[in-house]
């Protein structure tokens, strides 16, 4: 069977996941949708698709949408889609707020509709080995998660990156995959602490994010939209330790230091730049009736949106709006 899929933006995100649609014979891309049928028309002409506005392509036949637009639209569009019974893979940040989440969240529950966020890292070969290693407790019980995420990017105001009402900042576009990484080995912290520095226009430009929990583990996890960082994560257990990456948001090797042990590298490959295996994994899903995945559940996503949610609180700067989107009621 082939699945039908929509995406919601024309910008470098729907690029880079257009291009590992290759490595996925059983998906093919049928329309895409921006606020201007004609700018929609440009990229669709080259994959053979449709354009469309996204009014349109909230209502279109399709199996999935992918939503790929700036963070401050991802509510909207995903809510419109979730009405018509589209199931939605929303691209990170889920929304830029966690009451935005929660909307998205109890609109797919009540709907029966499959929805999950974009987390491709989670299903990166590299990522779930890593996975099976602790669950076979090859590094005792995980402690602790260190990982860092930055990029130097030059401030521009206006630009997504860097516009509050767009869901600019460091945290909502990188900080998203340290905090991800550490949930997902982790699980939801009791405490939150986070300190950083702003943009002139009150984005966030760097946090440093401090995870605790009752039981003595932590997290420390660091994120920049202003320097280049090293993209190291690694998990630290009882009796060893996973070294993932770098980077570690998009791995193919795993250093693994098992005590009393000389370290063992394993390399673990992708497949294209690394989307074909969210998008073979969202296709399960479908055609095992699944309504959340069981490696990106929507609890995780809600506990990472929380943890963000207190983090941009803490952290002082502009406060983030979910954006209405031209030609969708939601």
């Amino acid at each position: 069977m082939t699945t039908r899929w929509g995406i919601a933006g024309t910008g470098g995100m729907a690029e880079a996941f257009l291009a590992d649609f290759e490595h996925v014979p059983s998906a093919e891309v049928v329309a895409i949708g921006s606020r201007s049928r004609a700018r929609a028309g440009q990229l669709a002409d080259r994959w053979g698709a449709t354009g469309m506005t996204n009014g349109e392509l909230v209502a279109a036949d399709l199996d999935v949408l992918y939503v790929a637009t700036p963070h401050a639209q991802h509510r909207d569009i995903a809510l419109a889609a979730i009405g018509n019974g589209i199931p939605v893979l929303v691209e990170k940040s889920f929304t830029v707020t966690l009451a935005g989440a929660e909307q998205v969240v109890a609109a797919a529950r009540e709907s029966a509709v499959f929805c999950m966020e974009a987390m491709w890292t989670r299903l990166l070969p590299a990522v779930l080995r890593a996975r099976e290693l602790v669950a076979a407790g090859e590094i005792g019980e995980v402690v602790a998660v260190h990982a860092d995420l930055g990029a130097h990017r030059p401030y521009e105001p206006g630009h997504r990156l860097f516009d509050p009402a767009l869901g600019g900042g460091a945290v909502l576009d990188l900080g998203v995959y340290v905090i991800s990484l550490a949930q997902h080995f982790l699980g939801a912290p009791d405490r939150v602490r986070a300190t950083g520095t702003l943009f002139p226009n009150g984005a966030d430009a760097t946090a440093s994010i401090s995870l605790a929990y009752d039981d003595g583990r932590g997290a420390t996890l660091a994120t920049s939209l202003t320097a280049q960082t090293g993209c190291h994560a690694v998990l630290v257990g009882t009796s060893g330790s996973i070294e993932i990456g770098p980077p570690f948001h998009h791995p193919d090797r795993l250093v693994v230091r098992r005590a009393g042990q000389a370290a063992e590298e394993l390399v673990v490959p992708r497949t294209g730049r690394g989307y074909a295996h969210e998008i073979r994994h969202v296709e399960e899903c479908l055609r095992d009736g699944l309504l959340e995945s069981p490696v990106v559940p929507l609890d995780d996503t809600l506990a990472v949106q929380r943890v963000m949610d207190e983090a941009l609180a803490q952290l002082g700067g502009v406060a983030p709006v979910e954006g209405a989107v031209a030609g969708i009621s939601a």
